[in-house]
């Protein structure tokens, strides 16, 4: 018996892995690992789920995967393919942590989001002792700035980020804080609730 399931979302420039806890029994967790489904099916999936507390099966072959309860047997077709090997990716050694409001946060995302360019995105952070200053413009000229005390020791410096995948990670961090570990410019962000293994997100940086 296990009380651990980690799961795994991988797109371009952003990576969502999760630890699920709960009461789990599984035989050959080797052959779950890496196994993959299409984003709709997982969606579906989770649809399905949140409609019903019941117990769950899941039986995963070479090329199928079947989860059933009392009430419905949802089955879907893998990808072929093999999935990454998200935990090399994963940040290691991030020196720069910043702790915020998760909602103030976000919200302050959202607004200077609105004069970002509509192609790309990008805001540029600029971390400074306990302040988080966001910034953002775009071709038309325009420009967005906004203030926001974070806990925060360090020397400052700047960085970049497509704000669709900040908002992302916000949206499905669980808490009223957040964490964001940083190392310099060039190197990804790791999101997630302070301290906590269960919910990671990592985003890479972007130039601007």
């Amino acid at each position: 018996m296990s009380e651990l399931l980690d799961t795994a979302k991988v797109r371009p420039w952003t990576l969502g892995p999760v630890v699920l806890r709960g009461s789990i029994q599984w035989t050959d967790p080797d052959d779950v690992f890496a196994e993959r489904q299409t984003a709709a099916d997982v969606l579906e999936l989770a649809r399905l789920l949140l409609e019903d507390d019941a117990d769950i099966a899941i039986v995963i072959g070479s090329n199928h995967i079947r989860a059933t309860t009392n009430d419905f047997t949802f089955t879907s077709k893998l990808v072929d393919g093999k999935f990454p090997d998200y935990e090399r990716v994963l940040p290691r050694g991030g020196d720069k942590l910043v702790v915020a409001d998760r909602q103030g946060l976000r919200e302050a995302f959202s607004r200077t989001a609105i004069l970002s360019n509509e192609k790309y995105r990008g805001i540029r952070l600029a971390l400074g002792a306990n302040l988080l200053t966001l910034q953002a413009h775009n071709p038309e000229q325009e420009e967005a700035e906004e203030e926001l005390e974070v806990v925060f020791e360090g020397e400052g410096f700047e960085v970049g980020f497509n704000v669709n995948y900040l908002l992302d990670a916000l949206a499905a961090i669980d808490g009223a804080e957040v964490e964001l570990g940083l190392t310099d410019a060039n190197s990804s962000c790791l999101v997630r609730a302070p301290g906590s293994s269960a919910q990671r997100y990592v985003v890479m940086p972007m130039r601007l």
